[in-house]
């Protein structure tokens, strides 16, 4: 049960500078076993959808436990970043305080494999496996860079807020901590009608989130994994349990809005994919995700 004090505390971190940075706020603890990292960490109810946890957001604290482990132990490393994520959910975690056990895999010069699970209460409930190399820089511009979206840089007249108390607001609770507006010509669900199963949005971080150029990059891996469910569009609302995640991080964001394309190459009898890009306000890729998830039952 939610009382007024959990009220007024959620109220005060969604008015911080910056929120996101609680969720990469890690207490180093004593390990189960020797060389691995195992780390202590808060995940408010601002970043639920529903009573659950959102997905993006659980990848992104693993990814700042692996990140810290990593440096920890190597270094010389430390200027490695978390180019891939391999996600499996074995479970449904909770808002609040959750441990990260960390292992290292592989150490090498151009690539490490690092290894993240997310227990609740003793229970193992979100495996990631990371892939760390270099990201490319100004040093590496992209050799082919089509554009990515023809969707404006800022919100445009029209967009669907996701405000606490609007219909919207009322299940995404992610956005108490950062903008965030639904594309509305790709999402004929909101007038009661059916469309391509794909959607469009925006977010924008606190300005403090924004300026730690650590923390934007996770944000730009939770952003991977901000958009509604592809086959609502077709008329399914609800939960879709998702079978298997991978994103990858393909850039530091600029500052400014962050726009969320996802789309689908195939809603099946009880399984869909959706692919899901991130792109910065200067019209970089940033981030991406694909992702296998369970049907829901549609709308009666």
């Amino acid at each position: 049960m939610t009382t007024e004090t959990d009220l007024s505390a959620e109220r005060e971190l969604a008015s911080t500078d910056a929120p996101f940075s609680r969720v990469c706020a890690l207490t180093e603890l004593a390990a189960d076993e020797p060389g691995d990292g195992r780390y202590r960490g808060v995940i408010d109810d601002i970043w639920t959808i529903g009573p659950k946890v959102h997905g993006g957001t659980m990848v992104a604290g693993s990814a700042a436990a692996a990140s810290r482990w990593l440096r920890t132990v190597e270094p010389d490393r430390a200027s490695m970043a978390p180019l891939s994520g391999s996600t499996d959910f074995l479970g449904a975690p909770e808002p609040g305080e959750v441990l990260y056990e960390v292992t290292i895999r592989k150490v090498g010069r151009q690539i490490c494999l690092v290894d993240v699970t997310l227990v609740q209460r003793g229970r193992p409930l979100v495996r990631t496996a990371f892939t760390f190399g270099h990201l490319d820089g100004p040093d590496r511009p992209p050799l082919y860079s089509p554009e990515h979206t023809d969707l404006p840089v800022e919100p445009s007249d029209g967009a669907i807020g996701y405000e606490p108390g609007s219909s919207m607001g009322r299940i995404v609770h992610v956005a108490r901590g950062m903008d965030a507006f639904l594309d509305r010509e790709w999402a004929p669900f909101i007038e009661n009608a059916h469309g391509e199963p794909r959607l469009r949005m925006w977010l924008r971080p606190r300005p403090g989130d924004q300026a730690d150029p650590e923390i934007a990059t996770y944000i730009a891996m939770m952003a991977a994994d901000m958009c509604p469910p592809v086959p609502t569009n077709l008329g399914y609302f609800g939960w879709s349990p998702t079978v298997q995640m991978t994103t990858y991080l393909r850039g530091r964001p600029a500052p400014g809005w962050l726009r969320v394309i996802a789309t689908a190459h195939e809603v099946g009898g009880g399984i869909f994919d959706s692919d899901q890009i991130v792109v910065d306000s200067t019209g970089a890729l940033v981030a991406q995700s694909r992702q296998l998830a369970l049907l829901p039952s549609p709308k009666r």
